[in-house]
């Protein structure tokens, strides 16, 4: 094998699949990176069994030449150290060549370098994903929906359901779903209609690998291609394939979690309400969850405070858009509210109550398709 290539390219294709990599595989082969060259490409894969990442970087592309010279083959290489050399090579274009004894050269303006490598056959054939249920949609929407969501995973392996985020169709949308049973992110968009009929009704995908594949993604407008098999997901771009591992076992029903009435409406700004929750959250006690309580006062005002004896305590009122309702005194983790606010891509929120001790919803005031539901904290 010889590639003479573009080094800044080989560096991003290396750093997408490195995500999938871990050194405490039980395949000793699976901490390396498996580089194959074709007539027209490179391919690059990682994996650690439960996520796989393939990235291309084609011949040309765009009228610009990436790689200069190909000779087919392949090779696995140690993860640990390639990356880094690529890293620091001195020039645009590296080339690597391999032998027929493993050993691999790379060389870069006058630095040259020198690895073993791994036969890649030896590499595992990871399973083509069969499927019948696809859609598409677009990169950064793609990307919104995971931001919108997958912060509320549960990180506790108690129940290992909860710490993925449960993708749904219904009523011709398709529904991006996470809790940890003490607050919960939703986000939903309406499906194209020749992508309502989807042969797939729930599947539950890891937040870890949903984390990675955000990384992964830019931020444009173009389709990413998502086929969703029995045990896997996979997630195609123009030079990125992405699989990964669903998560097995049934995702609790969590819309009757969702109040369908409220005692209690607040309108508020958005920012002046997480600047708000922010500062109060500076005196909260670590022992009592980050705790921060609001109280409204009348129609205009509410007060955001906490208090901690050994500490201190923070007193804030703020002035709201508008409210509704009954009045109201409410506990609750100032973490949970701040995550929440920060997603909401809208500069009005509205609030909905149902009483102190019953779970509340957040929701941008201008889209339905956004919402957050958080549980009350018991302070007395």
């Amino acid at each position: 094998m010889k590639i003479i290539m573009n080094r800044d390219r080989l560096i991003e294709s290396v750093q997408h699949v490195m995500k999938a990599i871990s050194q405490k595989t039980t395949i000793p082969i699976l901490t390396g990176i498996k580089i194959e060259a074709t007539e027209t490409q490179v391919k690059l894969t990682g994996s650690d069994s439960d996520i796989t990442i393939e990235a291309v970087i084609p011949k040309e592309e765009e009228g610009i030449i990436l790689i200069d010279e190909i000779v087919p083959g392949s090779i696995v290489l140690h993860a640990k150290y390639f990356p880094e050399i690529i890293r620091k090579l001195p020039n645009e274009m590296v080339e690597i060549e391999s032998d027929d004894k493993l050993q691999l050269s790379i060389r870069s303006g006058h630095a040259e370098f020198h690895l073993n490598g791994q036969d890649a056959e030896e590499y595992p054939h990871l399973p083509l994903l069969q499927s019948d249920s696809s859609f598409s949609l677009p990169n950064d929407l793609l990307k919104n929906m995971i931001r919108q969501t997958v912060f509320a995973v549960s990180t506790s392996e108690t129940r290992p359901i909860l710490t993925g985020v449960n993708i749904k169709v219904e009523d011709d949308h398709l529904h991006f779903i996470a809790t940890d049973s003490h607050r919960l992110a939703a986000r939903k968009i309406p499906l194209e209609v020749d992508q309502a009929n989807l042969s797939f009704s729930q599947v539950v995908i890891p937040g870890k690998s949903l984390n990675e594949l955000n990384k992964i993604l830019e931020d444009t407008d173009e389709k990413i291609e998502i086929q969703v098999g029995e045990n896997q997901i996979a997630f195609q771009a123009e030079h990125l394939y992405f699989v990964t591992r669903l998560l097995e076992g049934k995702y609790p029903e969590t819309s009757r979690l969702i109040p369908d009435q409220s005692k209690t409406i607040i309108h508020a700004d958005t920012k002046t309400l997480l600047q708000s929750v922010d500062r109060a959250s500076l005196l909260a006690r670590e022992s009592q969850n980050n705790v921060v309580r609001l109280e409204t006062k009348g129609n205009e005002v509410v007060e955001i405070t906490s208090n901690s004896p050994e500490i201190g305590k923070v007193e804030e009122e703020i002035t709201i858009k508008g409210m509704e309702g009954e009045d109201l005194k409410i506990s609750f983790s100032s973490k949970y509210m701040i995550d929440a606010l920060k997603i909401m891509e809208s500069d009005q929120v509205k609030i909905e109550f149902t009483g102190a001790m019953r779970p509340f919803i957040i929701k941008p005031v201008d889209n339905d398709q956004i919402l957050q539901l958080i549980l009350p904290v018991r302070t007395y």
